[in-house]
């Protein structure tokens, strides 16, 4: 059946709010408040995999129209435009057609960045990641090069469904296998580390911290649904480090030793900033959003760091608090989505990688420093939902509104 024209661009929106990332429930008032400029009434439901668009004239007289549509990859700079063109049909700097075309630009727009700065962003951010763990500079060295064997895999991804299918159970296997056999040859090298650094791009926190916004703001089918995906996301690497670590001692012996931290403190100060910035090609952020990105960053880490006295639930509420602010202000001078923003703020506070960790020692006994680390995973999450609560950072005032709306068309 075909969609009648009036309602047309209100279908494609939507769907590229929800492949870009737009949170479900943003995406839900964008949608509504250009049907009401538009003087058509209509109410929408967006899901993980399906959106639902109602459009009536009267009680009688409805039309709806359910696709689904997959969640689409991380791109915050097309999240950026997105949003940019929706906000301008909203202010009626664009009309219908002028949007429409802007949108299939943005469809078929390459890829901001090219295959060697992603290349050297996976290296980078695994490098810089290792060195905030305390290891040694022979983890950095070994991090660093696993990183560019994670993005051969990433690649090879691109063009094979499979690879596709089963890429984090993929690269953490890799990753656990090369360290390993590197360790018979380098004894110090920081193993449990070392995995970790090398396939940091890949632990959920983007995804844990979008699952989170939807649950603070109500939206609890989509938040409820998009926290399980990031969970299955951390057991598949975790799946795939457990099947290296058995594997291992078919072929090689491990043995376990003390790593000494011969890192200078100082260099954390750098490798924050190279991380910060390693990480904006690999959620594609586009150029000009980079700067201030990386101060979201940088200043998120430091905040939790220099409250690290208060304990980790207090510093890393208080840490969700400053990037909540952060993003709302640089938000403001640049009219940017918030979570372009908040995302960077939000990974700084690593809570995949503590989950991660987390598990590790939960299932393999693995010696951290911390014993109480599975704790250390409840306090990180209650901070972050607490702080995103506290901040109001997702409460907007149309949310209650349409919410309402919504509640009353599909209960019909």
């Amino acid at each position: 059946m075909q969609i009648p024209q009036q309602y047309k661009f209100i279908v494609q929106l939507g769907k590229a709010l929800h492949i870009y990332g737009v949170p479900s429930y943003k995406s839900q008032i964008y949608l509504t408040e250009i049907s009401e400029k538009k003087d058509i009434k209509g109410s929408f439901m967006d899901t993980p995999t399906w959106i639902n668009y109602v459009f009536y004239e009267e009680d009688e007289h409805t039309y709806n129209h359910v696709e689904c549509v997959p969640p689409g990859e991380l791109n915050l700079g097309a999240l950026s435009q997105v949003v940019e063109i929706t906000n301008n049909v909203i202010t009626n700097e664009l009309n219908f057609a002028e949007a429409k075309e802007q949108i299939i630009e943005l469809q078929n727009k390459p890829n901001s960045y090219n295959k060697l700065v992603e290349l050297l962003s996976f290296m980078f951010s695994a490098g810089s990641f290792c060195v905030l763990l305390n290891t040694n500079w022979l983890s950095v060295i070994v991090a660093t090069f696993i990183g560019a064997l994670v993005y051969g895999i990433t690649l090879m991804a691109r063009h094979s469904s499979y690879l596709r299918s089963t890429l984090e159970s993929m690269v953490a296997f890799g990753a656990t296998i090369t360290t390993g056999l590197l360790s018979t040859v380098l004894p110090e090298l920081n193993i449990s580390m070392t995995i970790l650094a090398s396939i940091i791009v890949f632990i959920p926190g983007l995804s844990l911290t979008t699952a989170l916004e939807e649950i603070t703001s109500r939206s609890l089918v989509s938040g409820t649904a998009k926290l399980f995906d990031a969970l299955v996301s951390l057991f598949k690497q975790f799946f795939g480090v457990v099947l290296g670590l058995a594997l291992l001692p078919l072929f090689i012996e491990i043995k376990p030793h003390v790593v000494i931290d011969d890192i200078p403190q100082w260099v954390d100060f750098a490798a924050i900033l190279i991380l910060s910035l390693s990480l904006m090609p690999v959620f594609k952020v586009r150029p000009k959003d980079i700067p201030l990105g990386m101060v979201t960053g940088f200043v998120c880490f430091y905040t939790t760091l220099l409250l690290g006295f208060t304990g980790i639930l207090v510093s890393i509420f208080f840490g969700t608090i400053v990037a909540v602010a952060i993003s709302k202000l640089f938000t403001h001078l640049t009219k940017v989505p918030r979570l372009v923003y908040l995302i960077p703020g939000i990974i700084m506070l690593v809570p995949g990688s503590k989950a991660f960790i987390g598990l590790s020692t939960l299932f393999l006994d693995a010696q951290v420093s911390n014993s109480n680390m599975g704790e250390q995973v409840l306090y990180i999450f209650m901070g972050i939902i607490g702080g995103l609560i506290f901040s109001g950072t997702f409460m907007d005032r149309r949310l209650g509104k349409n919410l309402n709306q919504t509640d009353q068309l599909f209960k019909r």
